[in-house]
């Protein structure tokens, strides 16, 4: 049950778009919470703080909002029918969907967990939503979902029915289980498909962030294949304008990919941290690892057309954000970055 402090912080929340995200102390919840509460919104965000990576990474992620007025946290978990109760008592009118057990790899390693928090936990959401009379959702999916396609860029029309790792299988499983919902109750939902999102806050598993970690430490960069290898990487701020433009146009039910629309190779983006680090990596190359696909490359025209969605952050300037955040997080400097010119 909530305390009685939260019961009175949530009866003195006056705004009139209330939000519930879950896994919102996570990289991209973290942020998009401050830009919802930046935007006039009340936000509640549901995270079960998982030791997956080490949770007081989450903990810094919120400190900066943690004591607005106009944000609660619910510190629970979505297969918790209790944690569940206790988040929709904030009486959201959209749930934004962001929770889950993310990363191909650790699919496979877990196969058995990630369909029961990614699948079980999006349809317990769902089913609050109905107990609870929310009819707006928004779910965050992944390109994991197009498997390994040889035609590019990938667009939401394209079948989907060929994934390559118990992750991808969860993700369309969840886009899956909306439209039922969408159909059966007249939910307003759409399924955003996010492609390989980085920035400030990015986990610590993902490529950029070791990468990033590895050269300016003077450590060995793994790469996976011979480098030819590609993926669309869309920044952390381009995300939110989309999630955001997404929410202010929730109807019927919609899918949109959120991408640059631009495909770098892995060797691409690794001279181009050297570049803006202004160090040389030291690479080790290892055969492909199970799971992995070719390339990633989002077709963005329906967002673009029913969004306005426009992704303004190219890789270049996207690094070197990255990398003054994780500089200034560390105090891993190497050596003084090239200038801009």
């Amino acid at each position: 049950m909530l305390e009685s402090t939260a019961k009175d912080r949530i009866g003195k929340m006056n705004q009139s778009e209330r939000v519930l995200v879950t896994g919102g102390a996570g990289f991209i919840g973290s942020h998009l919470c401050q830009r919802l509460l930046a935007r006039g919104s009340a936000v509640c965000c549901l995270d079960n703080f998982d030791p997956a990576y080490d949770p007081a990474i989450k903990e810094r992620n919120l400190a900066a909002i943690a004591q607005k007025p106009s944000f609660l946290l619910v510190r629970g978990d979505i297969l918790d029918p209790g944690a569940l109760d206790e988040a929709f008592a904030f009486q959201p009118d959209t749930v934004i969907h962001l929770a889950a057990l993310a990363g191909v790899r650790d699919s496979i390693a877990q196969p058995a967990r990630t369909m029961l928090v990614n699948v079980v936990g999006t349809t317990n959401l769902l089913e609050a939503c109905c107990r609870h009379g929310v009819r707006r959702f928004l779910f965050g999916s992944s390109s994991s979902v197009y498997g390994d396609r040889k035609q590019v860029p990938f667009s939401e029309e394209d079948r989907v029915d060929d994934p390559q790792s118990p992750y991808a299988a969860s993700k369309k499983a969840g886009e899956l289980a909306c439209y039922s919902y969408h159909a059966l109750y007249a939910m307003d939902i759409t399924c955003l498909r996010f492609f390989t999102v980085y920035g400030p806050r990015q986990r610590p598993e993902m490529a950029i962030h070791r990468f990033v970690r590895a050269i300016l430490a003077g450590q060995p960069v793994t790469l996976y294949g011979d480098g030819s290898s590609s993926r669309d990487y869309t920044y952390i701020d381009d995300c939110l304008d989309g999630i955001t433009a997404a929410l202010d146009r929730l109807e019927g039910y919609r899918l949109y990919n959120l991408g640059e629309s631009v495909s770098i190779r892995l060797d691409r983006l690794v001279a181009t941290i050297e570049a803006v680090t202004g160090k040389e990596a030291i690479r080790i190359y290892l055969p492909n690892q199970a799971g992995d696909v070719t390339t990633t490359f989002a077709n963005i025209d329906r967002a673009r057309r029913d969004l306005g969605y426009q992704p303004a952050v190219g890789i270049e300037q996207g690094i070197r954000s990255f990398v003054q955040w994780f500089q200034e997080q560390t105090g891993l400097t190497g050596q003084p970055p090239l200038s801009k010119e």
